[in-house]
């Protein structure tokens, strides 16, 4: 391998972006985790959904205007160098890293699991290093090859939700599976009315709701290798929150429509359920397919995110030096080989670890999501505050708004940050939350220490 300090090779296009965003935010909390929202708003879920979508374009044009004006590797944790100061860098550059090695284990152990299903006599284990090492050698390879292998993982689920959405209006307006009878839409309303639990209900939603939107952020770390970031990253940023938002307020209105709200989740998965009503037997298998891709795009996209976030930090040097090293394929391998031993060590802690210990570490990607959002937001605030309005008016991709709109975001999410309070059961990851980033001031602290005696040794 040659060392040839920051030379990140530029081989993603739009379509790749795109559905690398797409994969991130899609995922196993749509298949199954959905119904969870449901049961607390009810039908008014939708509405939910609709509010937390338009935050989520809030974040991302607060990221694609800084993106385009500078696309740079390690994205929002250099924005926040740049706009905030080191230290605000350094801790979302870390928390991000962390909180993606977490969301990591959690898929590859779940991969394991879903093969399984299948093959029942094998241990999960072998399943887990085999997936480990196919994802390490897709992530040593160029970054179109990259990209394309996310394109095609991240299809399977796109098109499938795409033939639940198709399939279920037919069993709305046709009957289709259901004996030529249609369900119209009226269990929206008849079971409780569509606020269910009331506004109050749909309001406390609103916290699981926009973890479903978690991962959109990858947009950011792609502008360092995007082919023309001027073009593709705005295309991709347009059209992505939308495309979500129809993915899960479509996919929502479906089963819910068809089956009465206080049902979903109760008896299997309604992805299945819905096949199953078409008469096709072999739902369950077909969707275990489909979550199979869904945890492969996700630890490939989780790999990606994390390799170029110490990457664009050891630039910084807020991360070892060693991570800026890249491949004759432009490609940051020590931090790919890092990451791949991160994992096996981490999901073998995940079996030797007392389930309720685990819980409170991946607690912390609750809390780091809505940080990392936070900063996103902030950097642009200060990053507006920074221009003349010649440059504002200069700007290749203005975010609709401007620092008001990030401002805007910045209170919602401080809101969701109360949400999270509110309940007992998400409450532990707002305190390990404030130890995660106590151990990273104490951290940042030492660094500078060092380097003060490493400047004062110099002289």
């Amino acid at each position: 391998m040659q060392q040839q300090p920051s030379a990140l090779k530029r081989g993603l296009t739009t379509r790749h972006i795109r559905f690398m965003a797409l994969g991130s935010a899609i995922g196993t909390g749509l298949f199954y985790g959905s119904a969870d929202a449901i049961k607390m708003a009810g039908p008014s879920v939708l509405l939910a959904y609709m509010i937390g979508g338009v935050v989520a374009y809030i974040i991302m044009r607060a990221l694609g205007e800084m993106s385009v004006h500078s696309p740079n590797a390690g994205s929002f944790s250099r924005y926040a160098q740049d706009n905030l100061g080191p230290l605000a860098g350094y801790v979302t550059g870390w928390t991000y890293c962390f909180e993606i090695l977490i969301v990591a284990i959690a898929d590859v152990t779940a991969f394991g699991i879903y093969m399984g299903v299948w093959f029942p006599a094998v241990p999960h284990w072998v399943w887990v290093l085999s997936v480990v090492l196919i994802i390490g050698a897709i992530n040593l390879l160029n970054v179109k090859a990259f990209g394309e292998l996310e394109f095609w993982f991240s299809f399977f689920k796109v098109a499938t939700i795409i033939i639940m959405i198709l399939a279920g209006f037919g069993i709305i307006i046709w009957g289709l599976g259901n004996g030529g009878r249609p369900t119209g839409i009226h269990n929206l309303w008849s079971n409780g009315g569509f606020f269910s639990h009331g506004v109050m209900g749909m309001i406390l939603s609103l916290q699981m709701v926009m973890f479903a939107y978690g991962g959109i952020e990858i947009i950011g770390i792609t502008a360092g290798e995007a082919n023309e970031p001027e073009k593709s990253i705005p295309k991709a940023i347009n059209s992505v929150p939308w495309r979500i938002l129809v993915f899960y307020v479509g996919t929502l209105f479906v089963i819910m429509s068809i089956y009465p709200w206080d049902q979903v989740g109760t008896a299997g998965s309604p992805f299945v359920l819905t096949f199953q009503k078409l008469g096709i037997d072999t739902a369950a298998g077909i969707l275990n397919f489909v979550v199979l891709t869904a945890s492969l795009s996700a630890i490939n996209s989780d790999v990606f995110g994390v390799g170029r976030m110490l990457h664009g930090m050891a630039g910084q040097g807020h991360a070892p030096k060693m991570f800026a090293r890249v491949s004759r394929n432009g490609i940051p391998w020590v931090t790919v080989l890092v990451m791949m031993f991160a994992l096996l060590l981490a999901v073998y802690l995940n079996y030797i670890m007392p389930e309720n210990i685990f819980l409170v570490i991946a607690s912390l990607a609750t809390f780091a999501t809505v940080w990392v959002w936070i900063m996103i937001l902030c950097s642009q605030i200060a990053f507006r505050r920074k221009l003349s309005v010649q440059d504002t008016n200069a700007l290749a991709f203005p975010m609709p708004g401007g620092a008001l709109a990030s401002a805007a975001g910045v209170v919602f999410l401080l809101f969701i940050i109360g949400l999270i309070g509110y309940f007992p059961v998400t409450r532990i990851s707002l305190y390990v939350g404030a130890i995660w980033i106590a151990l990273l001031l104490i951290g940042y602290a030492l660094m500078q220490r060092r380097k003060t005696r490493r400047l004062a040794t110099a002289r």
